[in-house]
């Protein structure tokens, strides 16, 4: 029986979608290809069909996982957007596993390919932060706390400080959009 023709885009979608929440949970050394693979109910011959390398996969993984992340936040209102971001849910990774935050220091130690996916993700992140007629400056500045902050929250064992982060983070970010 012979393939339907969306099959290979669904196939790759459900690489990306397993390959979006693996690497922005556990990194590019912490999730193999068999582990994605296995993730998205596929062999690992498959992978080869889809992609050249694991490296391939991470840099748009990362895009994948990005488009997700907005998709949840693009219909709110730009303090709605900070609230949702800087989230106890979002820190936990239930609801929202934004890859610029869940793999700012895994991204630095990749290669150019990844490094420039990264970047890009970034830049439109700030575009997307920045309202009409706002200085650019300030989006960046809302961007980094945002960001910074979630991934700081993050990494702390300690809920009620990581609580503390978020919340001087949400007062910043609300701020810089004043």
């Amino acid at each position: 029986m012979p393939w339907s023709a969306d099959q290979k885009p669904r196939t790759r979608r459900q690489i990306l979608d397993a390959a979006a929440t693996l690497f922005t949970r556990h990194g590019f050394e912490g999730a193999s290809i068999d582990d994605v693979m296995c993730q998205a109910g596929l062999t690992r011959g498959a992978f080869y069909a889809h992609f050249a390398s694991k490296g391939e996969l991470y840099a748009e993984a990362l895009g994948h996982a990005a488009r997700s992340s907005v998709t949840r936040l693009n219909d709110a209102e730009p303090h709605e957007r900070v609230l949702g971001y800087l989230s106890e849910g979002h820190r936990r990774g239930d609801d929202v596993n934004c890859p610029l935050a869940c793999l700012v220091s895994d991204v630095a130690q990749q290669d150019e390919r990844v490094r420039a996916a990264y970047t890009r993700l970034f830049a439109g992140f700030v575009a997307h932060c920045q309202p009409a007629g706002e200085d650019r400056r300030r989006s960046l500045q809302r961007a980094v706390t945002m960001i910074g902050g979630m991934a700081i929250a993050r990494t702390l064992s300690d809920d009620a400080l990581a609580e503390e982060v978020l919340d001087a983070c949400r007062d910043l970010a609300g701020a810089a959009s004043d």
